[in-house]
């Protein structure tokens, strides 16, 4: 069995597993790629173009944080008073206003998402008040989903009863690692006590989703710390859990220069920490989604990964099938059907655009029909790990001598470890280490310039 194992690591060694930096494929064309080409009038006439009695999804971000991990390269900032925080929630308020405008009649949501940042930062007012003014502009549809990002940090009975009582029905919860030594080097200290106490105050409060995110590859990480954090993870029972690789990148995050380079795992390392706790997660009796994703079989999650409707958006891996994603708040980034749309990335330039009257969209892609060949590709070798030849002939604007060279092209890169046959491309479960750099084949776009996180 060791043997094995190491003949499939070398053998992903030398397709360059260890040494690849690619894309999340969180989008295609992935961010890094926006231009200047969509602004706010454009972002718009998007919004105004959206069928009357659609569903829609709804992202909005707080960028705001009471201390900053080191480990975390999201756009937040620090702050110690509520001044800043609720002078923003005014701006979002604005926002959600100017959206009313140009939204067409009977839209509802089918999903709601809060992120950040810390959304748990706001006040338990200030938490009804925003809710209140979303539900206002578009209401909760039927079955539909109102999640929220929550630091067991910063959360009380209060502002947990402000959430729920508006609709809140899915909680994550982020982990990261439950060793203490692991989290004093990345700058978040939270103890298993706490996180199982919020958990408790969670559950008890009749809210059945939960979910949990927890990192892999952090510094000083082994995997008898991983296989210690995810046991005790298992005893929260979260029916939802994302196994991220931490991607340090102190080059682009500049607070992650307080974590020495030589704690950090190496990528051989890396991929045994994501096995170890891999199989945890599988021995619990959980169901693999994707790379990266596990889910209890009743989770909507792995329904739509056995039914074939998962999907992939800037919050990972999603059950949501929803055309439109509308983003609110600095950096948000929405999808239409027409493409990509990015708000002000920092605060100071979205709280001047709204305050004006408009939207802070300042860069984004029009989707070319190549781009959304490419995309469905893409998203399909993340999601299902198979390429379907007949869904994509039905569906998109390609010959089938095309679609047959650009498969080829692909499974002829990885040394005979992606099937090929008259169905299409499979991506079988040794090579799904692999999975970003097959999807990678599908990209058009130069990535050379962009700095992205390891393959695994």
């Amino acid at each position: 069995m060791q043997d094995r194992g190491m003949d499939r690591n070398s053998q992903l060694a030398r397709l360059g597993l260890f040494d690849a930096r690619v894309p999340r494929y969180t989008s295609y064309p992935t961010a890094p790629q926006f231009t200047g080409g969509v602004d706010g009038a454009g972002f718009a006439g998007w919004i105004e173009a959206i069928p009357p009695g659609a569903r829609i999804s709804l992202y909005l971000h707080v960028p705001f944080c009471r201390r900053l991990c080191w480990f975390c390269a999201c756009r937040t900032q620090g702050t110690s008073s509520e001044e800043p925080v609720r002078a923003y929630a005014e701006v979002l308020k604005a926002e959600i206003a100017l959206l009313k405008r140009h939204l067409p009649a009977g839209v509802s949501l089918s999903r709601l998402h809060w992120g950040g940042g810390t959304p748990t930062l706001m006040p338990a007012d200030m938490m009804r008040d925003l809710s209140a003014r979303i539900f206002e502009t578009v209401p909760l549809a039927e079955g539909a989903e109102f999640s929220v990002e929550i630091d067991p940090n910063e959360i009380d009975a209060e502002r947990l009863d402000a959430l729920i009582g508006s609709g809140m029905n899915r909680a994550s919860i982020g982990v990261q690692d439950f060793d203490p030594e692991i989290q004093k080097a990345i700058g978040r200290e939270q103890s298993y006590a706490l996180t199982e106490r919020v958990a408790g105050m969670i559950r008890d409060r009749g809210v059945k989703s939960l979910n949990a995110d927890i990192l892999f590859g952090l510094p000083h990480q082994t995997r008898a710390r991983i296989s210690d954090s995810v046991q005790k993870l298992l005893t929260l029972s979260p029916d939802r859990v994302a196994l991220y690789g931490y991607a340090h990148v102190p080059w682009m995050s500049r607070r992650q220069q307080m974590i020495p380079s030589d704690t950090i795992p190496t990528p051989e390392e890396r991929l045994g920490l994501f096995e170890t706790a891999r199989k945890l997660f599988l021995w619990d009796g959980y169901e693999e989604i994707g790379i990266d994703h596990f889910a209890r079989p009743e989770d909507g999650l792995a329904v739509a990964a056995r039914t074939g409707h998962l999907r992939r958006n800037f919050q990972g891996y999603t059950d949501d099938t929803a055309p439109i994603l509308v983003g609110l708040g600095a950096s948000s980034i929405s999808r239409f059907p027409q493409g990509y749309a990015q708000n002000a990335a920092a605060t100071a330039a979205h709280i001047k655009a709204i305050r004006e009257g408009r939207f802070s969209t300042h860069r984004g892609h029009v989707f070319s029909d190549e781009d959304k060949l490419r995309a469905r590709l893409i998203e399909a070798v993340m999601c299902d790990f198979h390429i379907s030849r007949a869904e994509i002939l039905r569906d998109h604007a390609v010959s089938a001598g095309r679609l047959d060279e650009m498969l080829r092209h692909a499974a002829g890169a990885f040394d005979g470890m992606v099937q090929l046959d008259a169905g299409g491309l499979t991506v079988p479960l040794e090579a799904r280490p692999l999975t970003r750099m097959i999807a990678r084949s599908f990209d058009a776009y130069d990535q050379m310039k962009a700095q992205h996180s390891a393959a695994i």
